[in-house]
C-alpha cells in the first residue's frame, strides 16, 4: 500500500512538473521569437507613430511609453489635442472632442490593477518574479490557427489571455479584463504584421481592437529619451 501510494503521488507530482515545464517552455519560446529575454530586457522606452481607422476615419496617433513608468497616447482630431496619460500612481483622460472641458483622473483602484499595462517589456518576461500567476489552458482556435492559450492574472488582479501561433510563438490574441470600475470589462484584440526592427526587437504593426478602432503602426522608435514630464498632468 504504501508503494502504492508513493507511485500516485509520484505520477501527480510529475504531472505538475512536467505542465510547469511545457508552460515555461511555451513562455520561453515566445519570449524568444520577440528578441530574447536579455534583448526585451534593454527595452526601456517606445515612440510609436500609428493611424487609428475608425469609421472609415483615420486618424494620427502618437503613443509614449517608459518601462514601468508611464504612457500617454495622443490623438489629433479635428484640430482638438485629445490624450490617455497612466503612471504607477497617477493617471487621466482628456477628450474635448467629446465635450470635456478639463481631464478626467483615473480612479486609484483602476490605476492598481492596470499598473501591468506599464510593463513594455512583457508581463510574461519573469512573470513570477513580478508577482503574477500563470496557467496554460487548452488550445483554442483562432482562425483556423490551434494556439497555445495562456492565462495570467497579474498582482495588481488583472486577467490577460494570450493566444499563441505554435509556428512562429507569437501572439496573435488577447483578451484582458478588469473589474476594478464596479463591473467586468473585456476588451478582446488581434495581432498581426510581425516585423523584426534592425535592433532585434519583434512587434506586430497591425492590431484591432484598440478602443474603437483599428491601429497600423507607421514607425516605431526603440529606447529614444523620453522626457517624463509628458507623464504628468498638463496645466
Amino acid at each position: 500500500m504504501k508503494q502504492f501510494k508513493a507511485l500516485v503521488f509520484f505520477l501527480v507530482t510529475a504531472s505538475f512538473s512536467a505542465s510547469s515545464q511545457t508552460l515555461d517552455e511555451i513562455i520561453n519560446k515566445h519570449l524568444d521569437a520577440m528578441g530574447g529575454k536579455e534583448k526585451l530586457k534593454t527595452l526601456n522606452s517606445l515612440i510609436m507613430q500609428a493611424s487609428l481607422s475608425v469609421q472609415g476615419n483615420d486618424i494620427p496617433l502618437t503613443m509614449t511609453q517608459v518601462h514601468n513608468k508611464g504612457q500617454r497616447v495622443d490623438i489629433s482630431l479635428m484640430g482638438m489635442d485629445n490624450y490617455v496619460i497612466q503612471t504607477p500612481t497617477e493617471g487621466w483622460q482628456f477628450f474635448p472632442i467629446q465635450g470635456q472641458a478639463s481631464p478626467e483622473a483615473t480612479p486609484a483602484e483602476v490605476l492598481k490593477e492596470t499598473e501591468a499595462a506599464l510593463d513594455i517589456q512583457s508581463p510574461l518576461l519573469d512573470y513570477a518574479q513580478k508577482g503574477h500567476s500563470a496557467e496554460l489552458l487548452q488550445k483554442e482556435d483562432v482562425e483556423g490557427v490551434e494556439c497555445f492559450k495562456i492565462k495570467i492574472i497579474t498582482r495588481g488582479g488583472m486577467e490577460m489571455t494570450f493566444f499563441i501561433d505554435p509556428s512562429n510563438y507569437y501572439i496573435i490574441k488577447a483578451i484582458t479584463k478588469t473589474k476594478a470600475s464596479g463591473q467586468e470589462q473585456e476588451q478582446v484584440q488581434t495581432f498581426s504584421d510581425f516585423r523584426k526592427l534592425e535592433s532585434g526587437y519583434v512587434f506586430p504593426y497591425s492590431m484591432t481592437g484598440f478602443g474603437p478602432g483599428n491601429l497600423t503602426i507607421t514607425d516605431i522608435k526603440v529606447n529614444p529619451q523620453v522626457d517624463e514630464g509628458v507623464f504628468k498632468k498638463p496645466g
